[in-house]
């Protein structure tokens, strides 16, 4: 099968450095040109997969407390008919577990030492439906028994507030009573149960779970304030909240994962997207190298496009023929970043401890980020338009210089030769 001489031509001056010294020189530029767009790549595919990283650890611990929806009654009210919400929950078939909970804010109390908590109540025998109870020490929920009043913190606020298990702890619901001294704030003194850790601080600092009995009881609730559902699909939560909207009865109120935490998920995105486009900036400065490139070699190489254009030659095939090189050169260096960047992305929990280790240093101090190795997660999604536009960026800055090769006019190239 014969090879278009466009191809074989393009091919051959992507190889050129054995001739002339100025040929050793434009193969030199050539070389930088497409290591610049390898590192380019290579360094928007590691910092994409590390943000996927620390993106899906974030998310996979906030879950670890947080239901992938919540369905409540407005203004806090108790729910008017909770087992139907279930029965009518549970039909939608991307649901895959459901549990009714009460949610309220408090002021739990140690001595003089006070903080305010979410008072979360849940049903222990279905809490493992919808959250992660690796999070919980085990056992601890089997205490929370209707009328026992017993706590489960978390780490952080059973910290600030200097309490152990089996120490008592003062709840001070924020609806008090009216007596003829004033509105007196109802309290009840409970016992710390256990302690859960989810890696997340605003949950571990703040939450405080018991059974949802109890809490009725003490914020005198006639039932469970919502339910809270978990998907086999967490991705999928937005359709499916549309979906529930539209098939639940009654007057409720449907919340995803992602609204709850929809100040933290459009900041990661958003600082995502500028990431993209500050390290795309950084391809493009590579891959526009081959401008200056190509120039040298259309200008080193007029003598030839003389002679191909008194051959028969089209300006088309000598546009081709730079074109080829260009392009090869920036398929080379896009092949060899999106290797080198996969394979430092999926070993980067190999690389990072052994750098720390040989400059004796942590990159991530365990109680400040609260995740003590480097997490990666290269997926396909950023890859592949990596990928595209690094190819056709090297495909754009190919069109000038190659134009110029094809207006090179036989007579004048000839005419010093």
């Amino acid at each position: 099968m014969q090879i278009p001489y466009e191809l074989a031509l393009g091919w051959r001056y992507t190889r050129a450095g054995r001739g002339t010294r100025r040929n050793g020189f434009i193969s030199f530029i050539s070389g930088v040109s497409m290591l610049g767009i390898a590192l380019g790549v290579a360094a928007l595919i590691i910092v994409l997969s590390v943000m996927n990283g620390f993106q899906k650890e974030v998310r996979d611990r906030m879950l670890s407390v947080v239901s992938h929806i919540e369905i409540f009654a407005p203004g806090g009210a108790a729910l008017p008919d909770p087992a139907l919400t279930l029965r009518q929950a549970r039909e939608n078939p991307a649901v895959v577990g459901a549990a009714p909970f009460v949610s309220a804010q408090a002021l739990l109390a140690r001595g003089e030492t006070m903080r305010g908590a979410l008072v979360r109540g849940i049903d222990p025998a279905l809490e493992g439906e919808v959250t992660d109870l690796s999070a919980v020490q085990p056992g601890v929920l089997g205490q929370l028994q209707p009328g026992s009043f017993n706590v489960v913190l978390g780490v952080e606020l059973a910290r600030q507030l200097g309490v152990d298990v089996g120490d008592a702890v003062t709840l001070m619901a924020p609806s008090g009573q009216v007596t003829p001294a004033g509105v007196v704030p109802r309290f009840k003194q409970m016992t710390v149960a256990g302690f859960f850790h989810s890696g997340h601080y605003e949950y571990d600092s703040t939450l405080a779970l018991l059974h949802h009995q109890d809490a009725e009881r003490i914020f005198r609730l006639a039932g469970p304030t919502g339910i809270r559902l978990k998907l086999s699909d967490l991705n999928a939560a937005p359709q499916v909240a549309r979906e529930l909207a539209a098939s639940l009865s009654g007057d409720l109120l449907i919340r995803d994962w992602t609204q709850q935490n929809r100040t933290w998920y459009a900041a990661v995105q958003l600082e995502k997207r500028m990431m993209f486009i500050i390290l795309t900036l950084i391809v493009a400065v590579a891959a526009f190298n081959l401008v200056s490139t190509l120039v040298m070699t259309v200008q080193d190489k007029r003598a030839d496009i003389a002679i191909l254009r008194t051959l028969g030659a089209s300006p088309a095939s000598i546009m081709a023929v730079f074109v080829v090189q260009g392009a090869m050169v920036g398929v080379a260096g896009t092949l060899a970043g999106v290797l080198l960047g996969l394979a430092i992305a999926f070993n980067i929990d190999v690389i990072v401890p052994a750098i720390e280790q040989l400059l004796h240093t942590h990159f991530l101090p365990q109680d400040i980020y609260l995740i003590s190795r480097m997490p990666s997660d290269p997926q396909g999604s950023d890859i592949i338009p990596i990928a595209l536009i690094s190819l056709v960026l090297a495909f754009v800055a190919t069109l000038y210089p190659s134009w110029r090769a094809s207006r090179v006019n036989p007579a004048e190239a000839l005419r010093y030769e």
